[in-house]
């Protein structure tokens, strides 16, 4: 057996490592980005679920995904490197062992919701711990369904962690109406269904990325969707599979933008994943003229993908829709980046999501561009960008991203079209999602 993909220690502050990131070169080549995030954490533990040896490769390395593993090893299943992927020894539904200790969470939302929800149905209990950036993210839109089914939740104040969980099995099979568009809550209700007979039903009026709809089908699953409406009947005996994980868009989009606003560029990611829940960037950034050809679209592992090409262009303004948001929720940072340069002012509104992710992005975008030379109005729920037309912005900022990757390698990106350099006072944030950044970026001539 491999060597184990274990949760690296959080950095200390003492460790912070600074970066100045100036005006570029033209920027060339084909970036390399990690696995998808969101996939990659579905796919552990959706092999954690089926009893026998899944492979995954394309797996991303970065310190969410290492906490999933991480609490899912503290739960008996066995993940290890196998060559170039992983192999995951899965316990099958209903089998996870009692943790000995707390579950570090990092600062990873994602694991600790769907974790959560697997939790919820077994006979187990579990807490569930973070860092001081997650550790102020609520909980509450997870813990109320779960409770409903049974889970006995102990939560911190104002419903965040430290909280705990204790199962229920047999916990219940409800009908759920989504009341906020989700991703992470309904994959929470469909990971607790697993191991609940009966079929638990979800309405989702707002639909949201369906990649644990379409893992679970892969691997065996009861599931079926209608329209608004989700069902899934447990208990489910999943199967193991060869998960192949394609390149996370939203990292992507960081060379890719890079490209658009430097001139003289042009960047290739190649197998990027093309789910339309998560192609809202690459949509509105075409919407803003930008030179983004995508080429050789195909399906991997039940996803699509496809090959980006990005060249530096002229964009011009655009008025975001609020109903695109569950599309690109997370690349709204690098978004306003591309706005500062844009022609004219981009305008945005509900998003008031962006408020509770790891910082309150409106907030730290707003302050970030403003010291760097953007002009920016901000509202309740939504940024408006007066763009510098394609000249450069002034630079010379210090930014904190406040323990958000998302802020750190979005300014990074920004400092490589602006006049003076952008110091980003931290950026050990950005292995979170994409280790190797800095890395990848220089290997772009950036």
């Amino acid at each position: 057996m491999g060597r184990p993909l274990s949760k690296a220690k959080p950095m200390s502050h003492s460790e912070a490592r600074p970066g100045a990131f100036g005006a570029s070169p033209p920027l060339r080549g084909t970036a390399r980005v990690p696995g998808d995030k969101s996939i990659s954490h579905r796919a552990l533990m959706l092999a954690a679920m089926a009893r026998g040896r899944s492979r995954i490769a394309g797996l991303s390395e970065g310190e969410d995904v290492r906490a999933t593993a991480a609490a899912l090893r503290a739960m008996g299943v066995a993940i290890a490197r196998d060559g170039a992927g992983w192999t995951v020894d899965g316990v099958g539904t209903g089998c996870l062992l009692q943790p000995e200790a707390a579950l570090e969470m990092g600062n990873s939302g994602t694991s600790t919701r769907l974790l959560m929800g697997l939790v919820a149905s077994h006979p187990i209990a579990a807490t569930f711990v973070g860092d001081a950036s997650l550790s102020r993210r609520p909980m509450a839109r997870v813990i109320g369904p779960l409770r409903r089914i049974g889970a006995d939740i102990t939560a911190s104040p104002g419903g965040r962690l430290p909280l705990a969980v204790r199962g229920l099995c047999p916990a219940v099979p409800l009908l759920h109406r989504m009341e906020v568009a989700s991703a992470q809550v309904k994959s929470a209700i469909l990971l607790a269904a697993l191991n609940t007979a009966g079929v638990t039903r979800i309405i989702e009026p707002v639909a949201t990325r369906d990649h644990s709809e379409r893992m679970l089908k892969a691997f065996g699953a009861d599931i079926r969707v209608d329209g608004e409406e989700i069902a899934l009947t447990g208990e489910a005996e999943l199967k193991p599979q060869q998960v192949d994980v394609p390149a996370d868009p939203s990292a992507a989009a960081f060379p890719l933008v890079a490209a658009l606003l430097v001139p003289g560029s042009e960047v290739r990611v190649e197998g990027v994943g093309m789910n339309p829940g998560r192609t809202g960037l690459f949509r509105v950034l075409r919407e803003m003229d930008a030179d983004l050809r995508i080429e050789n679209e195909r399906e991997q592992g039940g996803e699509p993908v496809a090959d980006i090409v990005a060249r530096h262009s002229t964009l011009r303004r655009v008025d975001v829709p609020p109903e695109i948001a569950p599309a690109m929720i997370d690349e709204f940072p690098i978004l306003f980046v591309a706005a500062a340069f844009a022609e004219g002012t981009t305008r945005t509104a509900g998003l008031a999501e962006l408020r509770v992710k790891e910082s309150d992005r409106l907030a730290v975008m707003a302050e970030g561009l403003r010291a760097i030379g953007a002009r920016v109005e901000e509202s309740a729920d939504g940024l408006a960008i007066h763009g510098s037309g394609g000249a450069a912005l002034a630079g010379g900022g210090r930014i904190d991203p406040r323990l958000d990757h998302r802020i750190a390698m979005s300014f990074a990106v920004a400092g490589l079209a602006s006049a003076a350099p952008v110091t980003v006072a931290d950026m050990t944030p950005a292995d979170t999602s994409f280790p190797g950044f800095e890395a990848m970026m220089r290997s772009l001539a950036a």
